[in-house]
């Protein structure tokens, strides 16, 4: 059924799809027939950052942008939900077009810019839905805010969404935001970490609870360079990484149709590149800081791939999209195959 459906969907603009996309699921989980669109996943617990989950396959942030369809994600299977980017104002992005498919490649290359209604537009989502699983917020700077203001931003977005939130997602690593990826290294990162330890400090006491702070990192980094990120995010105590981003690379779509577009490549070509920094960050973190793992999964087996690399957890996104609900039990069953002794 879902193959009749993306058929009808891929005949629309990839942007005019994915909106009627998300109001159609969002339709589907407020009238709760979601979850009879496809066989409920096999219960797989897990427990990462303090957090329970019901099987360790989760929704990927910028799908969901908006919180506009959190009941309706949920009830397709996923272990947790992931939401955003969300900024601290209400923003357009880029220019259109802006988002293109590979189909070739089951590929996706985005340059939105961050598009969404506001961090206080996605707590009035939130606060709508019913679903009382695992929920990770995204947050993100608003495109004209100074990088050497971005914290800022950041501190802004995790006031108002930390007790709405299971953990909270810092994205430094959109490739789409002019200066935001060099937030990743160097001093830059480690006064943000600072910065970010320090209010969740605070806001544990404010509120009584503390919610986990993961930090989404880009495939486009260096061996060295991410040793260095995973040693500044256990010196700053952070509670996650989710890795990876988009990539700026185009290996595995070179000389197909919108290949040259300027954004961040998702879905296929960026699987192993992805899962190099996953065994790069668990060789050098050897489990002071569980791993969330995105980027390719395609296939059942390339979710298992991801945890036999040493991630605890993994999201999907671009592979949703070209395979449906159906990849959330799929790749649920092949990391239950795994040995159990692989199995984070």
């Amino acid at each position: 059924m879902y193959t009749l459906a993306r058929e009808l969907l891929f005949k629309l603009s990839p942007e005019a799809s994915h909106e009627l996309s998300i109001d159609l699921i969002g339709a589907g989980g407020r009238l709760g027939l979601n979850g009879l669109l496809t066989k409920s996943p096999a219960v797989l617990p897990v427990k990462v950052m303090g957090l329970e989950f019901p099987n360790p396959v989760g929704l990927a942030a910028g799908l969901d942008k908006n919180g506009d369809a959190i009941d309706g994600f949920a009830q397709l299977g996923f272990g947790f939900v992931e939401i955003g980017t969300v900024t601290p104002r209400p923003q357009p992005g880029n220019p259109k077009p802006r988002l293109f498919r590979l189909p070739e490649a089951e590929a996706i290359i985005n340059r939105m810019g961050f598009n969404n209604h506001g961090v206080d537009h996605l707590l009035a989502r939130v606060q709508a839905a019913k679903y009382k699983g695992v929920l990770g917020i995204n947050i993100g700077k608003n495109f004209d805010t100074p990088v050497e203001n971005a914290v800022d931003d950041y501190l802004l977005c995790l006031d108002k969404v930390y007790q709405h939130a299971s953990y909270v997602t810092v994205n430094v690593s959109s490739p789409n935001t002019p200066g935001l990826r060099s937030l990743q290294f160097g001093d830059s990162l480690k006064q943000l970490l600072e910065a970010l330890r320090q209010r969740q400090e605070d806001l544990a006491a404010q509120h009584g609870k503390r919610v986990p702070l993961a930090i989404k990192i880009a495939p486009d980094m260096s061996d060295e360079e991410t040793v260095e990120v995973a040693n500044a995010l256990v010196e700053a105590d952070m509670d996650a990484v989710i890795a990876t981003n988009t990539t700026l690379s185009r290996e595995g779509v070179h000389g197909l149709e919108c290949a040259d577009e300027a954004g961040g490549l998702s879905g296929a070509p960026v699987r192993d590149k992805s899962t190099h920094i996953v065994q790069v960050l668990a060789s050098e973190l050897k489990g002071r800081l569980p791993i969330i793992a995105v980027g390719g999964i395609t296939e059942g087996k390339h979710a298992a791939e991801k945890i036999a690399a040493g991630a605890s957890l993994v999201q999907i996104y671009s592979g949703f999209i070209y395979k449906g609900p159906a990849l959330i039990r799929e790749a649920v069953d092949a990391i239950a195959a795994l040995p159990h002794k692989v199995q984070r």
